[in-house]
């Protein structure tokens, strides 16, 4: 019996016929996560052999494997914008239809370019993040009898570095990321908090790796006590990824700990890209109903992967203390609207990611703080502080955050700060390594000036000149700015000489990328936007509400190419 899916109009249905007779080909290119590609394969091949049709036109799938990352950069190229930590896009071919390892990938995606829109999204395979660790490691900590946690892990990290750890940047792989999450919810808040959330960053980074096949590489070969002591022992994983380098059968296997809680699972979403046509929607949607077969469960339990609601098919390698069916698994449906499990959203992740490239990724900023008179408007949500102190303490927490590779100036400005200067240079750009006490004394000092006004205009485009002047290769070069009302300087400059003046200065040899911070409900997001719209990268981050400053702080050290 051959399966036909029927189009009309924008309805689909399937009819079983008595032959599988079809003319024509519809090609329909599959871009699957590399690890579930060779099931999706498989599938296809028994899918199409089968008579697959629309409107008694035959269906012909290819599918590649190619690393999500890949190809959430070649999206994010096509839509103007990239992503952090994934650099310039290769020259990859967009798909009809994209299977990704996770939905935070689409989540990053729209939250960077809003115009991406691919529809259905719903899971075709799961896979629970573990924590990898070296077998004789786990059964020192007292797995597999023991229920471990995240804070385990945590304290294991930063006590005494009793114990290295690993990770693939999560920048570029979504275990990593779920990883970072995790690691991040169990440090807490506050200042103690924060202390041990940098603690376990700075640990991971060094024992980081771009590519997950570099870092199962750092694990040891053997059991000799030299050989697990200079290599690492924990690392945020996928099952499968354990799954796959047990099935090799090394001489020091790897335990999969699914710690508490567990984090959202890799829910491998079926994303049907907006350029498809309705014909190839209409095959694509086919070959998914296809995928969603019992058959296909077990094609997924042949390369280490579950059924989107987290049990396995036959012949499934499941690790010792796998449960059956995994809490951290995503609904069959994860839709395509950017919406997570466990209530992830694109803002904890690029939180998250701001907190790791602040680490690791290396920066050149001039922070330029507003510190005209509304700066002292008491915020009733942060004990009644007021704006500069709040803007302060997220500064100060940033700091805290950056690695030395880091080179960090800083500015203040409102009107006649320096003679008929709106701004004034209080510590040039400098590095970390030499000028981290002289920085923090610099922002513990910021004062409101009474009666000040808003010498935005001025301030904006003298802050780009000179972080372009001295702007240096290898680092990503910002002004970061932050402002909590609209260009008052009857002196300045007006609003079209600004952005006539950032626009001739646009060099792509040489790219400054312009971030405005908007603080309260007083600044107008038109005339920020404007401004940052003129430079060749940047974007507009605003908190209404000032006491939420530090997590949109860390919004926007994690963009890259912008909110807007």
């Amino acid at each position: 019996m051959a399966i036909v899916v029927v189009l009309a109009g924008t309805w689909l249905g399937y009819q079983k016929l008595a032959d599988n007779s079809c003319s024509g080909q519809i090609k329909l290119s599959v871009a699957a996560a590399t690890e579930i590609a060779p099931a999706v394969e498989r599938a296809a091949q028994q899918w199409t052999t089968g008579g697959a049709q629309v409107n008694g036109t035959c269906v012909a799938v290819t599918v590649t494997g190619v690393a999500s990352g890949t190809m959430a950069s070649a999206i994010a190229s096509k839509h103007g914008v990239t992503l952090t930590g994934l650099g310039a896009a290769s020259k990859t071919a967009l798909p009809d239809v994209w299977i990704a390892d996770s939905n935070t990938w689409l989540m990053r995606l729209r939250s960077e370019a809003s115009g991406f829109s691919p529809t259905d999204g719903k899971s075709v395979a799961t896979s629970p993040v573990v924590v990898a660790m070296p077998k004789k490691i786990a059964e020192g900590i007292g797995w597999p009898t023991r229920k471990l946690g995240w804070n385990d892990l945590l304290k294991k990290m930063t006590t005494g570095n009793s114990l290295r750890t690993g990770i693939v940047e999560p920048t570029r792989d979504a275990a990593g990321l779920a990883g970072l999450l995790a690691l991040g919810s169990a440090a807490g808040g506050g200042l103690e908090g924060k202390a041990r959330q940098v603690g376990a960053l700075r640990a991971l980074a060094a024992g980081s790796s771009s590519l997950r096949e570099d870092l199962l590489q750092k694990f040891p070969r053997s059991d000799d006590p030299a050989d697990l002591a200079g290599s690492i022992g924990a690392a945020p994983l996928s099952e499968e990824d354990v799954v796959a380098y047990n099935a090799d059968n090394p001489t020091v296997p790897l335990a999969a700990l699914y710690l508490d809680p567990q984090p959202p699972s890799l829910d491998y979403p079926y994303l049907v890209m907006p350029e498809a046509d309705l014909t190839k929607s209409a095959a694509a949607t086919g070959l998914r109903e296809a995928l969603q077969q019992t058959s296909f469960k077990n094609e997924l339990a042949k390369v280490g992967l579950r059924a989107p609601d987290g049990t396995w098919g036959a012949g499934f390698a499941a690790p010792t203390g796998a449960p059956e069916a995994t809490p951290g698994a995503t609904a069959p449906t994860t839709g395509t609207q950017g919406a997570g499990a466990a209530g992830l959203d694109a803002g904890s992740i690029n939180r998250a990611l701001g907190s790791w490239a602040a680490i690791t990724l290396p920066g050149r900023v001039l922070a330029v703080f507003d510190v005209s008179g509304s700066m002292k408007t008491k915020v009733p949500t942060a004990g009644n502080i007021d704006r500069a102190a709040v803007t302060r303490a997220a500064a100060l927490q940033g700091l805290t955050l950056f690695d030395d590779k880091w080179e960090v100036g800083t500015w203040v400005f409102s009107t006649n700060m320096d003679g008929d200067k709106p701004y004034k240079e209080i510590v040039p750009i400098t590095p970390l390594t030499s000028g981290r006490a002289k920085l923090q004394a610099s922002v513990s000092s910021i004062t409101p000036k009474d009666g000040g006004n808003t010498g935005l205009y001025d301030t904006a485009l003298a802050a780009y000149k000179s972080v372009q002047q001295g702007w240096v290769p290898g680092r990503v070069n910002t002004v970061l700015l932050f402002t909590d009302g609209k260009n008052e300087n009857a002196d300045g400059i007006s609003r079209a000489t600004l952005i006539s003046e950032l626009k001739k200065l646009n060099d792509p040899t040489k790219p400054v990328r312009m971030v405005i911070v908007g603080i309260g409900t007083g600044v107008d997001a038109g005339e920020l936007e404007a401004i940052t719209a003129a430079t060749s990268a940047g974007g507009v981050f605003i908190a209404p509400d000032p006491a939420k400053i530090s997590d949109i702080f860390l919004e926007a050290i994690s963009s890259r190419s912008g909110a807007r």
